[in-house]
């Protein structure tokens, strides 16, 4: 069971140590919580104020329990029990939004002016002014939209106004019913003739006007959504471009399918997979690391245009552009190639950029702009390579079509202190070499062609060169945005891929797919000619706003503070 708190050490406390504190597994604590909960109640019962309730040292319950912020917040909420008063009601006469107000009285009150219109808003109080028998609060929507409530003496009454002042909090949801009026300073306003908290806050929010730190925005982020602005922004951006990519393949009669999340076979990507147990059938499964092999079963089935939005999982390293959960569509068009699935991948994002944003140049998160717009540019990984070390780099088309061998790549990795798998081919160490050149440094949006056979075992061989796979890489700011393919559908071929890549499992290769027997037959009824696509969609967030991919993500998985 998880322990709150780690405690290595049992000694004891002298007048300059720290009070070493306890052990507590996670239900003693919520059980020791509750205990302070209903303590906390039994005062209020007993006619004690709000002050003799909070016990600041936590004396009785010790340092795991409530802070004094929290005490004093599950006091009002007893207070509202014994009084009759629902902390959490069901159901509030909530007629308008504040959003709604905004836009239709904005701008069109003088100073001073008052309506009969009645409304009835809810939103979180992020500001309280108490001024005598004229209190002051703003309400925040969703959205960040924000209205002042004015609560009058005058208007609801001592006792109602009493109420107000001593329960409600920062961070509260709160209802008002009342006129749209203009203040004397001009601020649109509802002057309440009714009040309610629609949910009472025990947690208090952090300081509005400084700076979310890291460890806040990934480890709750739901504050942040609260605090910043610019993370209720991504929330919504993203959503809007998971829409346009859906509204662009449907433009193209796209249909989108869902694929198992459960798999008997890891495969469709080179990838560690995470492993799980299924119980009813005592079953080892793989968590889904790509789509790939069970949307290309579908163009076996005839739906020649198929796409998925999907989750996938991949037990590998964690950084700025790489996330164990991660989210991304692939794409699968019946007699396409690699060359018109490129034409989509790019009339996906520059569509994306276009109905989020307005238009193709964006603007990052460190005020630079960024162009999708116009023609993108081509390469060749080989050509660049060869290029790039001044000598030819050959494919390794086989025995007719000896390249250049994995010894001599080999020495150059060396040479040049570029890190080695332990299981190498000539395919792996051509694109280790590559990437030591070229792949932080191509900052405008690039395709990069033709591949090794070696790494692309679901991709078709090259038209006219040997040794060579119909693949590319579209790199944006210097990281892999997208891949596409024309796909490999001759199932002995393929059936010689994966022997190749159970192989390279056997000898240690952790990143190899094992081999689909069930794929192979479903190849072997007929598949059409294809072209495949993938994108990830956290990292195309991260291209179009120049954050990392833990801030493109809602709910980032993070390590626990405590094991």
């Amino acid at each position: 069971m998880a322990e709150v708190v780690e405690n290595t050490e049992n000694t004891e406390n002298t007048e300059n140590e720290t009070p070493a504190v306890p052990q507590m597994s996670t239900v003693e604590r919520a059980e020791m919580l509750l205990q302070q909960d209903a303590a906390i109640y039994e005062k209020i019962k007993s006619g004690a104020t709000l002050e003799e309730t909070v016990d600041p040292s936590n004396k009785e319950f010790g340092p795991l329990a409530h802070p004094e912020q929290v005490q004093m917040r599950v006091a009002k909420r007893a207070m509202m029990l014994e009084a009759g008063i629902a902390p959490y009601p069901v159901h509030l006469d909530v007629t308008d939004t504040i959003e709604g107000v905004r836009a239709k009285y904005d701008g069109k009150l003088e100073p001073g002016e008052e309506t009969e219109d009645m409304v009835g808003i809810a939103g979180r109080v992020l500001f309280i002014r108490n001024a005598g028998g004229l209190n002051f609060v703003q309400l925040s929507a969703g959205d960040g939209t924000k209205i002042q409530g004015m609560i009058s003496k005058k208007e609801i009454g001592a006792d109602s106004l009493k109420q107000f002042k001593q329960l409600v909090d920062l961070g509260d949801h709160l209802y008002l019913k009342g006129r749209v009026i203009s203040s004397k300073t001009g601020e649109l306003s509802v002057f309440a003739t009714e009040w309610a908290i629609a949910s009472k806050a025990l947690q208090p929010l952090p300081a509005l006007h400084k700076e979310l730190n890291d460890d806040t925005r990934t480890r709750k982020p739901y504050v942040a959504m609260i605090a910043d602005e610019k993370v209720r922004n991504m929330v919504r951006n993203r959503s809007k471009a998971v829409a346009s990519l859906r509204h662009t393949f449907a433009s193209h009669d796209f249909l989108e399918v869902e694929t198992p999340m459960l798999q008997t076979i890891h495969g469709g990507a080179a990838a560690r997979p995470f492993t799980t147990h299924m119980n009813a059938f005592d079953l080892d499964l793989y968590l889904r690391i790509a789509p790939e092999l069970f949307l290309k079963r579908c163009l076996v089935g005839g739906i020649d245009r198929v796409f998925e939005i999907n989750r996938d999982f991949r037990n590998e390293g964690v950084d700025a552009t790489h996330a164990p959960e991660f989210t991304m569509v692939e794409a699968y068009q019946a007699y396409g190639t690699y060359d018109s699935i490129g034409q989509l991948v790019k009339e996906l994002v520059q569509k994306t950029a276009m109905d989020v944003y307005g238009s193709h140049k964006v603007t990052l998160l460190d005020g630079t702009e960024y162009d999708f717009g116009g023609e993108w540019k081509t390469i060749s990984m080989y050509d660049s390579l060869s290029e790039a070390l001044g000598e030819e780099i050959v494919p390794n088309g086989g025995p007719e079509h000896p390249g250049t061998s994995v010894e001599h790549l080999g020495e150059i990795a060396d040479k040049l202190g570029v890190e080695r798998d332990d299981v190498e081919n000539h395919g792996k160490l051509v694109e280790h070499l590559w990437e030591h050149f070229y792949e932080d440094k191509l900052y405008e949006p690039t395709f990069v062609r033709d591949f090794p056979v070696e790494t692309s075992p679901l991709v078709k061989g090259h038209r006219t060169k040997p040794g060579v796979v119909e693949k590319w890489d579209l790199y944006v700011r210097g990281f892999e945005l997208a891949t596409g393919y024309s796909e490999l559908n001759d199932p002995v071929v393929q059936r010689e891929r994966f022997v190749a890549q159970a192989k390279d499992a056997l000898a240690g290769d952790e990143e190899a797919c094992d081999i689909d027997e069930d794929f192979l037959e479903a190849l072997g009824v007929g598949m059409p000619p294809a072209g495949g696509m993938g994108m990830g969609i956290d990292r195309l967030l991260i291209a179009l706003t120049g954050a990392t991919i833990r801030e493109t993500i809602t709910f980032p998985l993070v390590k626990p503070l405590v094991a």
